[in-house]
Parts: C-alpha cells; sequence; structure tokens
C-alpha cells in the first residue's frame, strides 16, 4: 500500500486546518490532469502526523500517473474547499527518489508507460541513484525510528528533533510524527538519514542522467542516438550537435551541484556539564 503525506494550501499558504477546527476529509484520484473523469481511487481518512501534514493510505491502483484533488474544511463551520496541487506517480515506496514517469517527461514519451518501458526507466534511475549514493558516501533512502513512550527535553518544538532523546544522530534526521500518550510521554517517529526524494537537487540530477542514459542507449526507451545537426546533400559527412559544456542551459547536472549534500563529520564537543533546559538555553550537540 502507498502513502502519501500532503500539505494542504489555502490562498496560496500551506495551511494547518485543525488547530481553527477544520479537517482534512478525503483524496481523490482522477486519470486525468482536468480532474472531470471519474474517480479511480478515493482515500477517506487522513492521518494528522504533525502540524500541517496530513498522510493519507492510498488503495491499490494501477502504476501510473494520478491527478489528486484534497477536500477540507479551513475551520469550524467553514465551508469546503479544494486543494488541486496534487499530482502523484505511484506506486510509492520503491527505493526511488523519482518516478519512471518523470523521466519519460525528460524523454518526450507519452504517458502512460508500458511495463517493459516502466521496468527499464526504474533500472535506468537505481544506475543513475547508485551514482549518486557514491559521490555521497551515504544512501538516498532514510530509515525509519521509532522511540516509545519518551519524554522531551522541552515542549515548545516537538518538530524539533534535539528536543527528543534520539541517540547517534545522523546529520539528517526529521520528526516525522510525534504521538501523546496521555501521561506526558510521547511515541515519536524520525526519518534518520538523507531523503533524497524530499531534495530538488538529487531528484534533478538523477532525472536527466537516467533520461539521458536512456537516450544514447542503443535500443533505450526513447534513444535517439547521437544528435544530428545537418548531412552532407551526397550523405558523405555527417556534423553532430555538441553537448552543452557544464553550466550553460541545458546541460546535464554533474555530481558537484549535489556537494553539499555530503556527509558530514560530526565531531561532538567536551564542554562543561549545564542544567537541563529550562535552566539552561543551551540546545547544541556537537559541530560540524
Amino acid at each position: 500500500m502507498s502513502v502519501y503525506d500532503h500539505q494542504p494550501i489555502y490562498a496560496g499558504a500551506f495551511y494547518d486546518p485543525e488547530p481553527a477546527g477544520g479537517e482534512v476529509s478525503r483524496l481523490d484520484l482522477y486519470g486525468t490532469a482536468d480532474r472531470n473523469g471519474p474517480v479511480v481511487a478515493a482515500a477517506t481518512t487522513a492521518t494528522r502526523l504533525r502540524p500541517g501534514t496530513y498522510r493519507f493510505e492510498l488503495p491499490e491502483v494501477q502504476p501510473g500517473r494520478y491527478w489528486g484533488l484534497v477536500t477540507f474544511t479551513p475551520s469550524d463551520g467553514a465551508q469546503p474547499v479544494k486543494d488541486t496541487s496534487v499530482r502523484l506517480d505511484l506506486p510509492t515506496g520503491l527505493g526511488l527518489v523519482t518516478s519512471p514517469e518523470a523521466v519519460a517527461d525528460a524523454l518526450g514519451i507519452p504517458l502512460p508507460v508500458t511495463a517493459e518501458q516502466r521496468d527499464t526507466l526504474e533500472t535506468a534511475i537505481r544506475a543513475a541513484q547508485a551514482a549518486v549514493v557514491g559521490y555521497l558516501n551515504r544512501p538516498l533512502v532514510p530509515r525509519t525510528v521509532t522511540l516509545a513512550a519518551v519524554t522531551p527535553r522541552w515542549t515548545d518544538d516537538l518538530g524539533n528533533p534535539e528536543a527528543w532523546p534520539l541517540p547517534d544522530q545522523d546529520d539528517q534526521v526529521e520528526v516525522i510524527a510525534y504521538r501523546p500518550r496521555g501521561d506526558g510521554t510521547y511515541d515519536v517517529t524520525f526519518l534518520v538519514g538523507l531523503n533524497g526524494a524530499a531534495q530538488e537537487e538529487v531528484v534533478t540530477y538523477v532525472i536527466a542522467h537516467a533520461a539521458e542514459s536512456e537516450r544514447q542507449r542503443p535500443g533505450g526507451v526513447g534513444s535517439t542516438g547521437r544528435r544530428v545537426s545537418s548531412v552532407s546533400a551526397e550523405g558523405q559527412s555527417i556534423s553532430y550537435e555538441s553537448a552543452p559544456i557544464p553550466g550553460q542551459a541545458g546541460a546535464l547536472p554533474t555530481l558537484e551541484s549535489l556537494r553539499r549534500l555530503r556527509r558530514l563529520l560530526y565531531q561532538p564537543l567536551n564542554r562543561p556539564a549545564r542544567p537541563p533546559w529550562p535552566y539552561s538555553t543551551y540546545r547544541g550537540r556537537g559541530r560540524y
């Protein structure tokens, strides 16, 4: 089963309806961008993971691209509104930072893709991801860690990973959900590690290189070989287009564009013991 985490948009901004007495009620999936056809599937239960983020568990559907419509009420007594910002390539949760549909778009291949094209494009995506993993020296798929019945160090920002006693923190940690147990403790779920699918530069690199590898591979999906700029009248000579150099418009992104995401070395600081918060305002743990 695929899941989708949605941040409602209202009046042009991300909006959390629950504090005002509103709710996120349903997600409808359509097979066309105009959202005027029949509903392919619907999720009628949304779980509030954290302020402003709601999770839908999606029913099983055919792999492909879908356009969604989220219905929610902004506040108590308000009229329901429709959020049409959702476009999903399903299924999710395959360990890929992008989808075969996104690569097909880059190749100019009409959707939907065939099962054979999907398998080939997924292989190209994994190959491009492997290059990124080797350069960054870290995986692109984070792991989920859950702590049960833990007490926060402070309560003014429960979305801050430093608020929780999570040992051996990676330099990339995200709180994805916290649930009060009613006794002052919480169950907290974290994403630990780099979430490549949430990093725009990683997604851009993988799409570009997966598409280009298929374009250049003989018999590849969308294969055109080298780009021909001119052919002589007698066919005795052929000129090819030169690829844009890095930095020019249309050039493939390089691994150097991902430099800021390389794993940082963490060095704990030897500092004297400090009183616990709120008696001390210090919240640091170390330096990079």
